[in-house]
């Protein structure tokens, strides 16, 4: 058979092909046309889910699916892959076997894709890469996947010999009609029922496990917002009350393991554009380096876990306030201009309410002004991060987004503004009656007011440096600087606790 040195990961020096027996040589004797999978093989992806996920914004469509799904799952597949329109630039394609696929066509192999997936999106795929002679796929009518698979490839050969490249169980039919096997990504069980069934031409395997893929998904670099449900205690002088702080740890756990639901919801739902995006395309979903039904499976079980969380701390509701907004966030007010930038720091606002409903010390009206304005700049800091690291191929607009680069001053002034009446309005509390008398050293409050103006300040000259990363709070827990002023912020409060 026609091949190319392929690449087996699971030999020690990671470079040498696992045939069992050399490529090369079997060119020359029995050039048998190969036939790829896509889903899982040739792409690190599935693009059913893909369709799915694409479409799923679209409350109509989801009583579509119903109907399409009932006139059979080949219909089901069609009419996904017309709504949706995969771009096919977009997904991730398996580059180690992308290598070892176009050195086979330098040999003069006949390549076919052959999918179970529908002829729109596979004849996409083709046309994009440019290196298959034929599809197989499904029609609407045949769902081309096992058996049905199998046939469908023999006929199309009219019983010539043939390899098949694939991944899964379900290729094991195909194998067992085919003269040989490329084991893509495979498992170990997958591995050995092949070799069972038929010979093994070649392994490609370069995916990195998933496990770690799953950690990164979960952003647990974005649970220090969740440091909020703390600050009810510390601006109610309840520094000692140690069973508030047990009730606002468990609230900032049902948040951490709500957000990070919420965070693979909308990687699910967001594919399309994280992959424009030059950095967000490094996602694990959107990247293809962590499986789309991961997705489906964790989500749901952390939901619950925050829930149970929240419920034993007293403020279960909140938690729900919470996920539903980050939901409509997720589906569809993000895509609103103004909108989206409200309920940003609406969901920062909310976590200061669960940690008060958690602990006992509610949040006063003078701690919801000044983080509204605070939570407010902070989301208009990372809209404008996000406008001026467009790249050029986005004309201006970033995806999925209500603002283009034209916007991006007055947002600037929306921001900086927000900044200030933050600390005007932390100015004025200080002085008033509520704070005055509070404790005995209650001047020192008055330090607070220069040190957040400064950290705000300096968030928005990195901004304006283009050194922001889009999310403030990540890169304030990066900045030596922020943590300085954290530090000074609380040894304030708790010097003006000290006994006189």
């Amino acid at each position: 058979m026609a091949s190319m040195d392929a690449i087996d990961r699971s030999e020690p020096d990671h470079s040498q092909p696992s045939s069992s027996r050399n490529p090369a040589s079997s060119a020359r004797t029995r050039p048998v046309p190969l036939c790829v999978d896509m889903d899982g093989t040739l792409l690190n992806t599935d693009s059913l889910i893909e369709c799915v996920f694409a479409l799923i914004k679209d409350w109509r469509a989801l009583f579509a699916m119903v109907g399409w799904l009932l006139k059979g799952k080949a219909h089901l597949k069609q009419q996904l892959a017309l709504h949706a329109r995969l771009d096919p630039a977009l997904l991730p394609y398996n580059t180690g076997l992308l290598t070892w696929l176009h050195g086979q066509k330098r040999l003069g192999r006949r390549l076919i894709l052959a999918t179970a997936a529908d002829h729109v999106i596979a004849d996409a795929v083709a046309r994009h890469l440019r290196i298959f002679d034929e599809v197989i796929a499904s029609d609407g009518v045949n769902n081309l996947r096992g058996t049905a698979k199998a046939e469908a490839i023999d006929r199309h050969l009219g019983g010539q010999p043939y390899a098949y490249a694939g991944n899964d169980f379900s290729d094991l039919e195909i194998w067992r009609h085919a003269d040989s096997a490329v084991l893509v990504n495979a498992p170990k069980s997958v591995c050995k029922a092949a070799a069972e069934v038929t010979q093994i031409e070649a392994h490609v395997d370069d995916r990195a496990p998933w496990t770690r893929a799953l950690l990164k998904a979960l952003r647990p670099h974005q649970w220090v917002k969740n440091i909020l449900v703390f600050v009810p205690i510390v601006t109610a002088s309840a520094l000692f009350d140690l069973a508030a702080w047990g009730d606002a740890l468990l609230m900032f756990v049902a948040f951490c393991c709500t957000a990070s639901a919420i965070y693979m919801i909308n990687d699910l739902t967001d594919l399309a554009a994280d992959r424009q995006h030059h950095r967000k395309r490094n996602r694990p979903f959107a990247s293809g380096a962590l499986p789309l039904y991961h997705g489906p499976i964790v989500a749901p079980g952390l939901l619950l876990l925050g829930g149970a969380l929240a419920a034993l701390a007293g403020a279960f509701g909140v938690v729900v306030l919470y996920a539903v907004c980050s939901i409509l966030y997720s589906f569809k007010l993000k895509s609103m201009a103004l909108v989206d930038l409200f309920m940003l720091a609406a969901l920062y606002t909310i976590r200061l309410f669960g940690g008060g409903e958690a602990s006992g010390y509610p949040v006063s009206l003078w701690l919801l002004g000044f983080s509204s304005f605070v939570f407010l700049s902070l989301a208009i800091v990372k809209r404008v991060a996000e406008l001026m690291a467009l790249p050029p191929e986005n004309k201006g607009k970033p995806a999925g987004r209500g603002y283009r680069a034209g916007d991006l001053d007055i947002l600037r002034l929306m921001g900086v503004a927000s900044s200030f009446t933050s600390c005007l309005v932390l100015a004025l509390y200080v002085q008033s009656d509520l704070a005055l008398g509070l404790n005995a050293l209650d001047a020192l409050y008055w330090a607070i007011v220069p040190l957040m103006l400064f950290w705000q300040c300096r968030l928005w000259l990195a901004t304006s440096r283009g050194k922001m990363h889009d999310d403030p709070i990540v890169f304030a827990a990066k900045d030596p600087v922020s943590w300085v002023v954290c530090g000074a912020v609380f040894a304030i409060v708790a010097i003006a606790h000290l006994p006189v």
